[in-house]
């Protein structure tokens, strides 16, 4: 089985995520939180859409959902913990449901910290992760309504998957991610040479993900930080770092 999975430019510095079960041709688009450039994307991908999937609340997540759903019927799935400030959803699932997307199967991972009621849904077939707003390349999610030991457990729950996994999040912060891990580890070499990478990347006007869990385990502060105390110290000194 396979899963192609494609980032979606939207708003500022936003991804979207296009998913497509190659055995059924289903297809589904994670955060779709602007329309136009979603429907565009669908559309040049062969214009099926059946499902629009959610990992937290916030309306640069979820605000194009109305009208992608309009264009093309797709449902939408989201957690069932949010289900009272998401769109209408069609599914509502709990951390530890699956969800089939023809014949990939997603599971679906508790990720508070950024949001109470935010899921991860990893796709073993892609292998990919939707990490939305907790995992980002080099970085996590700012603490809105979690606390540290929420991230470190989230965190913790992502690291665990496979090393080849793709973490798809859900902005391009990277390089200012970088640049607070270097503050952090100056001599780590994994994250000196993703440094090198993502400027040319960004340079040449290319997204700087998805990363893979391995490569976050070798460079992500967070990620790497040894308790929730550190993750604390950590996510304090991002906060205000410039």
């Amino acid at each position: 089985m396979a899963l192609t999975v494609k980032p979606i430019a939207i708003l500022d510095d936003n991804y979207a995520w296009f998913l497509r079960d190659e055995a059924t041709g289903m297809t589904a688009v994670a955060d779709a939180a602007e329309a136009a450039p979603v429907i565009a994307f669908v559309e040049k991908e062969g214009g099926r859409l059946d499902w629009l999937l959610i990992t937290h609340h916030h309306g640069d997540h979820v605000a194009g959902i109305p009208e992608v759903q309009a264009r093309f019927g797709a449902k939408v799935a989201g957690a069932a913990a949010d289900a009272h400030r998401l769109p209408k959803l069609d599914v509502a699932l709990k951390p530890g449901d699956s969800f089939a997307l023809g014949e990939a199967k997603a599971h679906i991972l508790d990720s508070p910290g950024h949001t109470l009621g935010a899921i991860a849904w990893h796709f073993p077939d892609g292998p990919a992760v939707l990490s939305g707003d907790t995992m980002f390349a080099a970085g996590c999610g700012r603490l809105l309504e979690g606390t540290p030991a929420d991230m470190h457990s989230a965190l913790q729950a992502l690291g665990a998957l496979p090393g080849e996994t793709l973490v798809c999040c859900g902005h391009e912060y990277t390089l200012s991610n970088i640049k607070f891990a270097l503050s952090v580890e100056p001599n780590n070499k994994a994250l000196q040479d993703f440094a090198a990478k993502a400027k040319a990347l960004r340079e040449a006007g290319q997204p700087t993900v998805p990363t893979t869990i391995a490569q976050e385990h070798a460079f992500n502060p967070f990620l790497r930080a040894g308790d929730v105390a550190e993750l604390a110290a950590r996510r304090a000194a991002k906060d205000n770092f410039r």
